[in-house]
């Protein structure tokens, strides 16, 4: 398929999937109480957030909890709940945006917090809001090489200090309404973290097989949507439709050779906001009802975004269902993978 990356599993199986939830929620309504003045003085209404994007509210981490501890957290979970022996995994890959240091990596210090072996591979793996997607496709062809018989993909991410430095920089005096919208996005951020284990399928029946995945690259747009601790910049309407025309793009092409347009149990989209799900339907014809959401009460997640909402809706998949994930990071990237439930 031209321009496009298609590949599929062949003995690789998610084996649990598990969350942790940062604790301190922060409303819309308390951001926007913090920025009463500055919508004031540059003639903007407040309850954007809410009206515009859909988001309620999205949540910190406690005091002295910091996203590895989150992640650590989520690991665990999923390492206890899928019954795998840590001493058995072969590789954790780490996904998340949120980092302290350039160096070292953030995974070393979650593979120091599992106590996992040194035998265990460990490093980040950084792709925007698409990295865990990515990281689960890393792990799935080194546990169907043989590389490794399991692996631990894990993702922490904290929206605390960029969004309490957003709030200082846009309530200084020179602040125009341009600088608002174009920091938007920044306060649609949330907290979270969350982990996964994959395994070999032929030995875990009871796992959910992955069946392919599609990619494609729209590096062009590398500067729609850039971000530090600090400052996080986004052209909101470009963003959003340079990345629906990319996904257009792979949907149409992946067609000849998976059928998501139909018979999918649920469509796990990137959780951007209200506005980012309604288009992701429209344009692909996606029943609204098949997609769950958790921007209203997490925001956006980043990385986490898409593995979290697909844990929320583990109780309700039987075997049989199709899930497909549908990631999407700045850069642009974007790929959709199916699970066989």
């Amino acid at each position: 398929m031209g321009g496009n990356a298609t590949h599929r599993f062949g003995n690789t199986a998610v084996l649990a999937l598990q969350t942790a939830d940062a604790t301190r929620v922060v409303t819309s309504d308390a951001i926007d109480d913090a920025l009463a003045g500055t919508y004031r003085r540059v003639g903007l209404r407040p309850g954007l957030l809410e009206r515009l994007a859909g988001i309620r509210e999205r949540r910190w981490w406690g005091e002295g909890v910091t996203f590895v501890d989150g992640a650590a957290e989520a690991g665990a979970k999923a390492i206890s709940e899928s019954g795998v022996d840590p001493a058995a995994i072969g590789v954790m890959v780490n996904t998340s945006v949120s980092r302290k240091h350039l160096e070292p990596s953030t995974a070393v210090a979650v593979h120091h917090a599992l106590g996992l072996p040194r035998s265990c591979q460990n490093f980040d793996v950084t792709n925007a809001c698409l990295g865990f997607v990515n990281g689960m496709e890393l792990a799935a062809a080194m546990i169907d090489s043989g590389l490794v018989e399991y692996a631990l993909v894990v993702n922490g991410e904290d929206s605390r200090p960029v969004q309490e430095r957003t709030m200082e920089r846009l309530n200084e005096p020179g602040t125009t309404s341009k600088d608002v919208i174009a920091q938007f996005a920044t306060l649609t951020l949330g907290s979270g973290a969350v982990a996964m284990v994959l395994g070999r399928a032929d030995r875990h029946p009871e796992g959910h097989r992955l069946v392919a995945s599609v990619s494609r690259a729209g590096t062009e747009h590398h500067e729609l949507c850039v971000g530090d601790n600090d400052l996080m910049r986004t052209d909101l309407k470009g963003l959003l439709d340079a990345g629906l025309a990319l996904s257009e793009d792979m949907w149409a092409e992946a067609a000849a050779e998976v059928d998501w347009a139909g018979g999918m149990s649920r469509y796990i989209v990137h959780q951007v906001s209200k506005v980012h799900t309604k288009a992701m339907c429209d344009r692909f014809g996606i029943d609204p009802a098949l997609v769950p959401t958790t921007f209203p009460s997490r925001g956006n997640l980043g990385p986490a975004s898409v593995p979290f909402t697909l844990a929320g809706e583990q109780d309700s998949l039987t075997d049989g269902d199709r899930v497909l994930l549908m990631g999407i990071g700045s850069g642009l990237n974007v790929s959709c993978l199916e699970i066989a439930w």
